[in-house]
């Protein structure tokens, strides 16, 4: 009898592939893969950490409700200025990150393994994103209703902290639908991965969203398929070409080279 390290090891020994996946193959992937084992337990160590030392109920609940407000702003910023960033290639000790982080997703954007955010980039920036505004809101709520103890801020990070976290997981597997060989039901959704398809099919520089495009709209990256009829040639290389990589070598390095046109076509060339 296999054991669940065992089945897990296994599982994840073969590449997956969106495309090709049905719903109930994306959950049962999903739930099995390391990332979202880690978010989710550490959402509730975080969850605990707020039952050790609980915030009152208002600045708790400004805290989850401010770190949901705010996380779609983060990640619009860091998907445009990061993740779609030219500079990150030109340094070698960070060519392996960028590549990790989006370079990989966007040569191949059914490849599930490459889909979810790396870790080591992951958990950090949510901390840093969402930490600062819960202890923000405790420590002002002790200041205005004159605690001096000071002991909301504690509870209200790790209530913002346990948001962010669940917030990644939901954003995540919406993401995973967008790539998804499976038309949703909900307009709503079905409207996200017509942007996100757009985004890593036709013209990458837009439609950074994943379940909002509000920003976008805001920032004016926004976009429809027709109104841009010519296809990006950096839509799978956000860029990195081949003159790029003759002075840029690292990621080309790590790649084996720098693949051309849809990832399901090259294959055939």
């Amino acid at each position: 009898m296999k054991t669940a390290d065992a089945t897990r090891s296994s599982f994840w020994s073969r590449e997956h592939h969106l495309d090709k996946m049905t719903f109930r193959e994306l959950v049962v992937a999903y739930f099995q893969y390391p990332a979202i084992i880690a978010y989710l337990t550490l959402s509730v160590v975080a969850i605990g950490a707020w039952l050790w030392a609980p915030a009152p109920a208002i600045p708790t609940l400004l805290a989850i409700g401010a770190a949901a407000a705010v996380y779609p702003l983060f990640w619009y910023l860091i998907h445009r200025y990061i993740l779609h960033s030219r500079w990150m290639w030109r340094h070698k000790w960070l060519a392996s990150t960028w590549k990790r982080i989006h370079y990989d997703h966007h040569q191949d954007p059914n490849h599930l393994e490459v889909l979810f955010g790396a870790l080591h980039t992951t958990l950090p920036t949510i901390a840093l994103g969402v930490i600062p505004i819960g202890w923000g809101i405790g420590a002002g709520y002790d200041a205005i209703a004159g605690n001096a103890a000071g002991t909301s801020g504690f509870g209200a990070a790790a209530a913002a902290l346990a948001t962010g976290l669940l917030t990644t997981c939901f954003y995540e597997f919406v993401h995973c639908i967008q790539h998804l060989a499976y038309k949703p039901k909900s307009k709503r959704i079905a409207e996200m991965k017509k942007r996100h398809m757009a985004h890593h099919f036709h013209d990458e520089d837009g439609n950074y969203g994943i379940t909002t495009f509000f920003w976008d709209k805001v920032f004016g990256t926004w976009y429809d398929r027709p109104e841009r009829p010519v296809k990006s040639p950096t839509v799978f290389n956000l860029g990195y070409t081949e003159e790029v990589a003759k002075e840029y070598p690292w990621v080309a390095e790590l790649s084996g080279g720098v693949a051309k046109g849809h990832p399901r076509q090259r294959d055939k060339a």
